[in-house]
């Protein structure tokens, strides 16, 4: 009976914390090219040990180097048998001064906080 119990208390205790293992989401690398409109089309690729519905890799953006989001790129689903996954978004409008952006991840359980991906977009 105690070791039935004790195995119980432990199940209580870690199941909660097991899909934290899997992190946060991180950008690994990123391509900026202008399209024909003068808009921006990007292609990221973002690391996180997908775990299911409770924790995944949810969007990646695009985003002014203080700040300020231009773009976002939402995950409609968890990679757990894909990773790293590229995946890719147009339309982003870019103002004329803003020659760097910086592309973050956020993951449905730890929200941003991973590795960002600097990037000098192409003349």
């Amino acid at each position: 009976m105690t070791r039935r119990c004790l195995l119980f208390t432990l199940v209580l205790v870690v199941w909660p914390f097991a899909g934290a293992a899997a992190g946060e989401a991180d950008v690994v690398a990123a391509e900026a090219a202008r399209e024909s409109d003068g808009t921006w089309r990007f292609r990221v690729t973002v690391r996180h040990a997908d775990a299911g519905w409770d924790h995944y890799a949810d969007r990646w953006q695009v985003e002014t180097p203080d700040g300020r989001v231009l773009g976002t790129r939402v995950l409609l689903h968890p990679h757990e048998s894909e990773q790293p996954f590229t995946r890719a978004l147009g339309g982003v409008v870019i103002p004329p001064e803003v020659t760097e952006v910086v592309i973050r991840a956020h993951d449905s359980l730890h929200g941003d906080g991973g590795e960002g991906l600097r990037l000098t977009l192409p003349p």
